[in-house]
């Protein structure tokens, strides 16, 4: 089965006090990155809260974006075609780190590192654009042309590597064939 298949990247603004002053130094409007392995959101993991109430316990998580941490979000949705090898040494990754998340924890410092122009890699350890980064590029497939240890959300904005297919509130999201047009505004498919 060597078919391509389809990988999500889900940027989103939860528009928390942590999401503001990330976006005071950034100045992206999304600062949020997922992966997501179905275009329905329903499979979506990052690097993020553990619980949606305290910003200081957080590491790897399965998000649920239906739920009320994401009521008022706002994102961009972008699909990134993939070759078979590539999704399943994703899922694996993905997997691995599920299986064994209470070893990964959130790489504070290393956002640090990105405002400071300084590589701070922690095994174990990651921010949400490091993650989604870094997994696609032990998958073989880089999404951008600099370390992950410095990939901000804006920068998965950019790339190429990703087709953007939807922009707007998150909850008004319903996972049919909304693609852009020509002349940039969405339509459905």
């Amino acid at each position: 089965m060597n078919r391509d298949v389809d990988i999500y990247v889900l940027l989103t603004n939860t528009g928390t006090l942590f999401s503001k002053t990330i976006q005071l130094y950034t100045k992206n409007r999304l600062n949020h990155a997922s992966i997501a392995f179905d275009r329905e959101l329903t499979e979506v993991y990052s690097f993020g809260r553990k619980n949606p109430s305290n910003p200081f316990f957080a590491g790897f998580v399965r998000e649920n974006v239906r739920g009320p941490f994401f009521e008022d979000s706002i994102c961009s949705l972008y699909k990134c075609t993939i070759s078979h090898s590539a999704y399943i040494c994703i899922r694996n990754q993905i997997r691995y780190m599920e299986q064994n998340q209470d070893q990964y924890k959130y790489n504070l410092l290393g956002m640090l590192g990105i405002m400071l122009n300084i590589e701070m890699k922690r095994d174990y350890a990651f921010f949400c654009s490091q993650f989604v980064a870094s997994v696609f590029e032990q998958g073989g497939v880089p999404l951008v042309d600099k370390s992950s240890l410095f990939v901000t959300p804006g920068d998965l904005e950019q790339t190429t590597m990703l087709e953007q297919i939807y922009e707007g509130r998150l909850q008004a999201y319903t996972g049919c064939q909304e693609v852009l047009d020509t002349a940039g505004a969405f339509q459905t498919a």
